[in-house]
């Protein structure tokens, strides 16, 4: 099978390789599926880069896709063959993720996708929906409740503020220009703050009337930590699910005569109940037809090095591989 791989950590231009790889066989409990397209995430991104030690002397990267179940291990359901997924955790701890045309996995690791979304709306749900939903469980969203959400026009961002909207929520994003403040609030967010021309909490006080929001999701806690004593309300807390450095400088001072709480979480790393509870409502907001799952123009397989490059650079939807 084809696939893109790397044997060392560098730039994607200089380690992405598409060849020819052997095409793996289920094992018991084990799918495989034969991927239509793959999700390109920063993690992957990251990791390629050299930001996690590498799990083998060959990765083949990414751990979202969708696609068919092509065969079936011992102990797996029959009725599995031919079923449409999208998938979790592809390349986590393991060296074989989705930019291939195959991958082999543990079959509850292929979600059955609904008929009515397509595998480049598939791939999008591994990371970001599954982040953003978890995300908005932690927060504890429910009606009424004012949710401040960082990065509005970002692929986590989006889905949260529509799981938060779902629930009834009044949500504040940031955004950076009015391009990404358009895809902010076609996403359901009431306001949108431009941090880079307005106060963010100068903004946040006058919507809520100086109460303050009642939680914060955060996409960049070692970025973003500096705003939590401007727009929080005492007893609010902070989800966070990535830092853009190791360390963050907390306003502790705040948070402990506040009683703020601050809640991190890996997506990756969610135990069987969350996930099962992620899972259940994703694939429910799916089949309602409730989620806009944006997808940033394709690439094909040869071009995974560009696909790279484009999350790097930043974008308004998912990055894509198609593999059809």
């Amino acid at each position: 099978m084809r696939a893109a791989y790397y044997e060392k950590n560098g730039s994607a231009r200089d380690v992405l390789v598409i060849g020819d790889v052997d095409t793996p066989k289920p094992g018991p409990g084990e799918v495989r599926v034969r991927l239509h397209t793959s999700g390109v995430n920063p993690s992957d991104v990251k990791t390629r880069a050299g930001s996690r030690k590498m799990v083998a002397a060959r990765v083949i990267p990414h751990s979202d896709g969708a696609g068919v179940i092509d065969a079936i291990g011992d102990g797996v359901a029959k009725s599995r063959m031919g079923e449409r997924v999208w998938i979790w955790n592809g390349q986590w701890k393991r060296p074989f993720g989705t930019a291939a045309e195959h991958i082999v996995l543990p079959s509850p690791q292929a979600v059955r996708l609904p008929d009515n979304i397509s595998f480049e709306e598939g791939a999008c749900l591994g990371i970001p929906a599954m982040t953003a939903y978890h995300a908005v469980e932690l927060a504890g969203v429910t009606k009424g409740m004012t949710l401040l959400v960082s990065g509005g026009a970002g692929a986590v961002s989006q889905y949260v503020i529509q799981f938060a909207k779902a629930r009834g929520a009044n949500i504040i994003t940031t955004i950076s220009s009015g391009e990404k403040a358009t895809l902010a609030r076609e996403a359901g967010a009431d306001h949108a703050i431009d941090y880079k021309r307005e106060n963010v909490g100068e903004r946040v006080m006058e919507i809520t009337n100086k109460a303050g929001a009642d939680a914060i999701i955060e996409m960049d806690i070692a970025a973003n930590a500096k705003l939590i004593s401007g727009v929080l309300r005492p007893k609010g807390s902070v989800i966070i699910y990535g830092t853009g450095a190791g360390e963050a400088t907390i306003p502790a001072g705040f948070c402990l005569v506040n009683a703020i709480k601050l809640q991190f979480f890996l997506v990756y790393e969610l135990d069987t109940q969350e996930r099962e509870r992620t899972i259940t409502g994703i694939t429910r907001a799916l089949e309602g037809g409730k989620l806009i799952n944006r997808v940033f123009p394709q690439f094909k397989l040869a071009d995974a090095a560009a696909a790279h490059e484009a999350v790097e650079k930043g974008t308004t939807g998912n990055v894509v591989i198609s593999l059809a």
